[in-house]
């Protein structure tokens, strides 16, 4: 039976310690249950992209990972060599020290680096849980106005927290404020452990989930199929 939920995941590996033989493995789940991408570091990607080839998932490589406080050249060219290793889509962070401080001219800069050098699809992680309302939505602002295809809630790495409704509405309204809801989806990710919190993120307007724990989450579809 097809999954509804499958081809709205990115099938995650993030951790530092993961291993080639960790690589095949989510490579191989990602195509056995028709996931939409698997999403990795930057230094798996040359592996993932012959794994992938011809399969129809799509690869996608972090930037700036995890902290979003890399130089702007370092970035870009960190999402540039994983585009050339066979990345169909880039996961950046935004500059959150930059954000904070009210640099708002350096984080746009961030992140129209990065887009240029991305020849698809761009997501930018905002780390919602971390930001106050206003801060948030001044980077959702920026974000959509610099070209992100997606914003993205979370690395799932902050102690603050992961993916959170209320951010995800918020990130939604300001979206649909910036006249941009026909080109900028948004991205829930970090914490997203069972089905039922799944669905309320689609619910709430997400299109796309980023986790670790897509297979866990398919099964449990179908079980209440």
């Amino acid at each position: 039976m097809a999954s509804d939920l499958a081809p709205l995941i990115d099938h995650t590996l993030l951790k530092p310690e993961a291993t080639a033989a960790d690589v095949e493995r989510v490579c191989a789940e990602a195509v056995r249950y028709g996931f939409k991408a698997v999403c990795l570091n930057p230094y798996w990607v040359s592996r993932a992209a012959g794994l992938l080839a011809e399969t129809g998932v799509t690869l996608c490589a972090v930037a700036g990972f995890p902290f979003g406080a890399s130089r702007v050249d370092v970035k870009a060219g960190e999402a540039a060599h994983a585009v050339a290793d066979g990345a169909g889509e880039i996961d950046m962070v935004v500059n959150l020290g930059a954000l904070r401080s009210g640099d708002l001219a350096a984080v746009d800069a961030d992140i129209r680096a990065v887009r240029a050098a991305t020849q698809g699809v761009l997501k930018v992680i905002v780390e919602a849980s971390a930001l106050t309302e206003d801060e948030l939505v001044t980077a959702t602002e920026i974000a959509a106005g610099a070209g992100a295809d997606f914003v993205k809630t979370s690395t799932g790495y902050h102690p603050s927290g992961g993916a959170r409704l209320a951010d995800l509405r918020l990130i939604k309204e300001t979206i649909e404020k910036t006249g941009r809801a026909e080109t900028v989806s948004i991205k829930a990710s970090g914490g997203i452990r069972d089905l039922a919190f799944a669905r309320e993120l689609l619910d709430a307007g997400a299109t796309r989930l980023g986790l670790s724990s897509g297979v866990a989450l398919v099964e449990q579809e179908r079980q209440h199929a």
